[in-house]
């Protein structure tokens, strides 16, 4: 299968939106989805991403931001990773996930952390075998501000 990373542009956002309510489904989480094309176009400076296409259609996404974290410094931090089932298995993932680690040694980062379910054993294999570490234990903290 043939397949394109390219960054993210505005035109993409309802696509995206999409995609962002099949993870959240995927994700066992689809009332946490409240984006809305709208509200990225209003923070479109924020929003960072590659995108996967096939014959012109996005299939997948990596979004990122630099952030810095006290005991490492400079990292990339990427919020999510997602390709639709259709296309998973043909390599897609790993080239998002390339690309993200690409731009973070470019930009001098540290380190590229992100999340991973504690069901989903095939990320985590998946993560593992491109020589990721997968620490247990910590939780995630959302303190919901209601401005949405």
């Amino acid at each position: 299968m043939s397949f394109n990373i390219r960054a993210v542009q505005e035109a993409d956002f309802s696509r995206l939106i999409a995609l962002f309510k099949e993870f959240a489904i995927f994700e066992k989480r689809p009332d946490k989805m409240k984006n809305t094309v709208e509200q990225m176009k209003l923070e479109k400076e924020y929003f960072k991403a590659f995108v996967a296409t096939v014959d012109d259609e996005i299939v997948g996404f990596a979004s990122y931001f630099i952030s810095y974290h006290t005991w490492s410094g400079k990292c990339i931090y990427m919020d999510d990773l997602y390709v639709t089932s259709s296309v998973r298995g043909a390599g897609i993932g790993k080239a998002l996930l390339d690309e993200v680690i690409d731009l973070a040694k470019k930009e001098n980062c540290k380190k590229v952390r992100w999340q991973v379910s504690d069901w989903n054993k095939n990320a985590q294999d998946f993560y593992k075998s491109i020589g990721a570490s997968i620490y247990q234990g910590e939780y995630v903290c959302d303190l919901d501000l209601g401005n949405t």
